[in-house]
């Protein structure tokens, strides 16, 4: 904490010496335009603490890129990679493991993986493509990587990386975890680098013996004419070899400003400033580019009314001085204020009205004197669509009863 805050006051002692220098300082706007006008992106990460919006916002943002790119032709596919899975939640459909397209999107598709696989898996694993056999003289190696820490998350984060650029999807979306689990997520190239080099090092120093030991317990497969386990550790060395090598263009991705970027989502309050400030830290140690911070759930006073609510007040007293922080530690960052919604968001049409607060600062019009918030989101106000939320509601709540009375 003392260092978070040593470093809000050197970073506002640096804002107010260049603002001093410069006259022409300008404040970035708090829009995510920039996201969608960079068109070379393909990997677009959303990320912080849990609890502030990171589904919300990841769902609108992939649903205003599929919108804003159809005419191109461009695919979009959103993946959760959070072990609590929302995606069906938030777009009113299930989804699985392989890429669903979402009801009334027609270039758009969601899926919600499981973050953990075994390293012997058939269709991921590192001795996938071995027959019987070979797996079971070679198991040893599996056994051994299987107590690197991480290896069995980054295993699964290398094969779903695999696995997405194959089905040829013009951009993706994550839906990440929270943070703590992200930046373990994200660290998974140099992880599987020493885990790799650590299996080589085995390999090279113990191949010899093991295959001696395998040869005895197995005579039949020297004889065999499968090769023997020579063969099976020249195969390995070369699954190795080819892993390692996906992992160098894996990181050289991640590390690519043009084709990846971290959008970081918080709310106004302490915990939040301050685990996005060590996320924000964390992203340009990996080289991973972020530029954007969604600051979500903001209130903003109604305006022209008689009422005041003491509560509403202090809080908006308390985030207006982390709202401060936010605009003194990332001063060359959009940050994007979102209002706090009357409704929760779900389904397309919430997502949409979302995504259009994501593209259009909410507190630039809150600014002028003249605004109207029924004006402001005029494209939005459908009685129908309430109702027709209320009816999935109790769709919802019977199916639970029906659960219930099963149990």
């Amino acid at each position: 904490v003392a260092t978070h805050m040593a470093m809000a006051s050197a970073t506002e002692t640096s804002a107010t010496e260049t603002s001093a220098d410069n006259d022409d300082d300008f404040e970035l706007r708090g829009s995510l335009q920039n996201i969608l006008e960079q068109k070379s992106l393909k990997w677009i990460f959303v990320g912080g603490k849990g609890g502030v919006g990171k589904t919300t916002t990841s769902c609108s943002l992939a649903l205003m890129l599929a919108l804003k790119r159809a005419d191109e032709g461009k695919k979009v596919l959103i993946i959760s990679t959070d072990p609590a899975h929302n995606l069906s939640d938030a777009y009113g459909q299930q989804f699985g493991p392989n890429p669903i397209q979402v009801q009334g999107v027609s270039n758009l598709y969601a899926m919600e993986i499981d973050p953990k696989v075994k390293l012997n898996d058939d269709d991921s694993g590192m001795l996938a493509n071995f027959g019987d056999e070979q797996k079971s003289s070679l198991n040893f190696l599996s056994e051994l990587s299987s107590s690197v820490p991480g290896i069995d998350e980054a295993m699964s984060f290398n094969a779903l990386i695999k696995q997405v650029k194959e089905q040829e999807f013009d951009i993706i979306v994550f839906d990440t975890a929270p943070t703590g689990h992200t930046l373990r997520l994200l660290s998974f190239p140099s992880v599987l680098e020493k885990a790799l080099t650590k299996l080589d090092a085995l390999k090279n120093k113990f191949g010899g013996l093991f295959s001696n030991f395998a040869n005895a317990l197995n005579p039949q497969q020297q004889s065999g004419g499968s090769g023997g386990s020579g063969t099976d550790f020249s195969k390995l060395s070369d699954k190795l070899e080819e892993m390692k090598q996906s992992i160098v263009e894996i990181q050289k991705t991640f590390e690519n400003d043009d084709l990846t970027t971290f959008i970081c989502v918080c709310i106004p309050e302490f915990l939040s400033l301050y685990e996005t400030e060590r996320l924000v830290q964390k992203l340009a140690k990996f080289g991973i580019d972020t530029h954007n911070i969604v600051i979500n759930q903001v209130l903003f006073p109604e305006k022209n009314t008689k009422h005041e609510c003491s509560r509403c007040k202090a809080r908006v007293k308390m985030q207006a001085k982390y709202i401060e922080q936010f605009n003194d530690l990332y001063p060359d960052f959009h940050l994007t204020k979102i209002p706090l919604m009357s409704q929760e968001v779900r389904h397309l049409k919430k997502l949409k009205k979302f995504a259009f607060l994501l593209l259009n600062p909410y507190e630039e019009e809150y600014s002028k004197t003249e605004f109207d918030e029924t004006v402001f989101f005029k494209d939005f106000v459908d009685q129908e669509d309430d109702f027709e939320e209320d009816d999935n509601d109790q769709q919802n709540d019977a199916q639970t009863n029906e659960i219930q009375d099963i149990d």
